[in-house]
């Protein structure tokens, strides 16, 4: 029952991020557990500093694109957000329907908050989502990517961070030169 859980979770490993693939061209992009983990960094520090329920955050950060180690990372591009969430919900709870009773509802319930994005974790979540994106998107641009092709990813960002703290960040990451 774990295990199966575990090598499910190692499966995103192998799942590369689509939009990267898309906008880029790039034959072997950051995997999905590269973004999830930059994700916790970035969420473990900002969490602390601002004073947040951090053990809930982490959980959600790790949870939160789990559901792509069995449907793969579709962008808006490819698939409504409807379409999007009803897979990743079908998904998600095909992957922990085995866990213990205690720790299956729990990730169920951190799972639903994050999807409803109704709570003062989940929005801070969705928020360092987009920030860890446009912190890949310098990266990519470090080596050599055109501006042009990552300008979309920045002014996606620009218009979903609002928390004052992460878009200070954002600013910083851009003015960043390559």
């Amino acid at each position: 029952m774990i295990l199966d859980f575990f090598k499910t979770a190692a499966n995103l490993k192998n799942i590369s991020r689509q939009g990267w693939i898309d906008k880029l061209s790039l034959d072997s992009p950051e995997s999905v557990a590269d973004h999830s983990y930059s994700m916790a960094i970035m969420s473990m520090v900002i969490s602390d500093l601002e004073d947040y329920n951090s053990e809930k955050i982490l959980k959600m950060v790790l949870l939160h694109d789990l559901a792509e180690s069995k449907i793969g990372d579709y962008t808006p591009d490819q698939i409504s957000k409807e379409k999007k969430k009803e897979l990743e919900n079908k998904a998600f709870f095909e992957i922990v329907r085995n866990l213990p009773d205690r720790v299956r509802i729990q990730y169920l319930k951190i799972w639903e908050e994050y999807q409803e994005n109704n709570s003062p974790e989940s929005k801070i979540v969705h928020q360092i989502d987009r920030l860890e994106m446009v912190l890949q998107a310098k990266l990519y641009q470090k080596e050599g990517h055109p501006k042009e092709k990552l300008y979309s990813f920045f002014e996606s960002a620009k218009i979903d961070i609002v928390h004052p703290k992460l878009k200070e960040l954002f600013r910083k990451i851009l003015e960043d030169t390559p």
